[in-house]
């Protein structure tokens, strides 16, 4: 079972770094879904560095559990935006990213480090 939640933690990691980079340069294809929910530019970059944070914050032990928290709580909310406002399809890997976090939450976070 270890394994299977190093692959959950890689892809919440590689999902998260990926998004949160493309909102902290402010790229138009990752900040426009904040401009149709009615939110200042501001919220875009806070959320980007959240995710950064959670990236990191999912493989130290002290912080899985808070971090795996905190990333699903961005993919609620991105499930609402594409829900609300474009094809479900382009949902599937916020819905697959919040599966992951659920894993990593029912093993009461399992960082590998510290």
């Amino acid at each position: 079972m270890k394994y299977v939640i190093w692959i959950a933690m890689t892809i919440v990691t590689l999902v998260m770094l990926m998004g949160g980079v493309m909102k902290l340069t402010g790229n138009p294809m990752a900040t426009t879904s904040f401009s149709v929910l009615g939110l200042p530019p501001w919220v875009a970059t806070f959320v980007g560095a959240c995710e950064i944070a959670g990236a990191i914050g999912i493989w130290l032990r002290k912080t899985s559990l808070l971090a795996a928290i905190g990333i699903s709580i961005i993919m609620l909310g991105a499930i609402y935006y594409h829900v609300m406002h474009t094809p479900l399809v382009e949902g599937v890997a916020a819905f697959v990213v919040l599966l992951c976090c659920a894993l990593i939450i029912s093993r009461k976070g399992t960082g590998v480090l510290g």
